[in-house]
């Protein structure tokens, strides 16, 4: 090598020691800086500053995923670590959706998945994928299949008892006279067939079942169909209840219940506005009432902890679960809540999901008042 072959070389070398000093220090201050504490531990500091949480939610359907889960969730998230950051993610009922967006988070380089999942078992590759690149996942409402790592719900099983037992109570002296319509969930959701499950440990030998589906993407406009076809089949007024799974199926079976001129018990699920609505309004019997708050709370609590290595405490995962695929999982499953017209007041508005003014608009002002709510 010449002399100014040496030099060039010289100053070569130079200026990559001192653009990759330059890297080095941008990397250190990128993951510095303050965060908030864990609710279970000691997640703070650069831990959480670095932190970095992908929020997967199934749908916009069902109304409480946008208007409760998501913001209940980010303001958690930033109370404990007020810098990590979340991405956010909606699949839209689409499963081949859901599993891009996973993608999507590893690329991006969140630490943390939040995945309620649309369909439990074909999002297991994805979960598996996650748990390869040492990325730590909390399945929320739905326990997904693979290796989760916490995974926080209510009791499914028992939302299907509290059901059934509420749509036998209704039903009452007419149950030896007709038939009632079993509108279930999707049939790739886990959760479904454990509230399948829960009401048919409650009506079977008790009430006889005229028809009975499952609703693929749990579709207020299939169950629509499936209550008038059920209807037609089994004879208007041989229908003497229907159960269904949720509020968004029970808004297309009311309307469906409507259309035949049919006053009969309909069970629901969610609390949704409509359908506290329906219930003073007295076209459905009852909701499940599942307190978003602590779910919410508990999911982002087991995000944070996980992804700043904080061990998850009896607190926050008191029990375990077994999913689909055979995996034991740390969990909190909280209790639901049966709502009917009597507990609106104390469960729904007292805890601040509504307002009385928001359920008592002009069309239930009359019900409103005999109800006691205004």
């Amino acid at each position: 090598m010449n002399p100014v072959q040496r030099r060039t070389a010289l100053a070569v070398a130079v200026v990559a020691l001192a653009l990759g000093a330059s890297a080095c220090g941008s990397a250190k201050q990128s993951s510095s800086g303050g965060g908030g504490a864990s609710g279970s531990g000691s997640g703070s500091g650069a831990a959480s500053a670095a932190l970095k949480i992908g929020l997967l939610l199934p749908e916009s359907k069902t109304t409480r995923y946008e208007q409760f889960d998501r913001p209940l969730i980010e303001a958690k998230i930033k109370a404990l670590a007020p810098n990590a950051t979340i991405d956010y993610y909606n699949a839209n009922q689409d499963a081949t959706q859901q599993q891009t967006q996973v993608d999507t988070a590893l690329t991006k380089g969140d630490k943390v998945l939040i995945l309620d999942a649309v369909d439990a078992k074909a999002i297991q590759s994805s979960v598996q994928k996650a748990h390869d690149a040492g990325v730590k996942v909390v399945a929320y409402d739905r326990l997904a299949q693979g290796p989760v790592d916490a995974y926080v719900s209510f009791d499914n099983n028992k939302v299907g008892q509290l059901q059934g037992q509420a749509l036998v109570a209704a039903v009452g002296s007419k149950a030896g006279s007709g038939q009632i319509i079993m509108i279930n969930g999707s049939p790739t959701d886990p959760n479904a067939g454990q509230f399948k499950a829960g009401a048919h440990s409650q009506i079977d030998g008790k009430l006889k079942i005229g028809k009975e589906y499952d609703t693929p993407n749990w579709d207020p406009n299939n169950a629509n169909q499936e209550a008038s076809a059920a209807i037609t089949a089994i004879g208007a007024p041989n229908v003497v209840g229907v159960y269904s799974a949720n509020d968004g199926m029970a808004a297309g079976i009311a309307t469906a219940l409507k259309a035949a001129n049919l006053s009969v018990p309909l069970t629901g699920q969610d609390a949704q506005l409509d359908a506290v609505q329906r219930i003073v309004g007295g076209t459905q019997t009852m909701s499940i009432y599942k307190p978003y708050k602590p779910e919410a709370e508990t999911a982002a609590t087991m995000a944070v902890d996980l992804g700043t290595g904080t061990a998850l405490n009896a607190s926050v995962a008191p029990t375990t679960s077994t999913s689909g695929s055979g995996a034991e999982v740390k969990s909190n499953l909280i209790t639901p809540i049966v709502l009917n017209k009597d507990n609106i007041k104390t469960t729904v508005v007292a805890d601040g999901l509504y307002t009385v003014a928001q359920i008592c608009t002009p069309d239930f002002a009359a019900a409103c008042t005999a109800a006691g709510l205004s």
